[in-house]
């Protein structure tokens, strides 16, 4: 899924060989703010996925309390 965790720690991975392959000081940079943003989405990603299933327990929760 494109917006699960470890796909965007998996190009911040591929974007970090890259800018140690790079040659080119600009290159190694962009490569490098690009391992920056994949780090930020993935740790959004991690965060929104704990959220989700919090607010699920919490109606599941809301459910259980209800039904009895």
């Amino acid at each position: 899924m494109a917006n699960d965790a470890s796909y965007f720690r998996a190009q911040a991975d591929r974007a970090r060989a890259d800018a140690d392959a790079a040659q080119l000081d600009n290159v190694r940079d962009r490569a490098m703010r690009s391992v920056a943003a994949f780090e930020a989405m993935a740790a959004s990603a991690e965060r929104v996925t704990k959220l989700r299933a919090d607010r699920e327990a919490a109606t599941q929760h809301r459910v259980e309390i209800a039904a009895s």
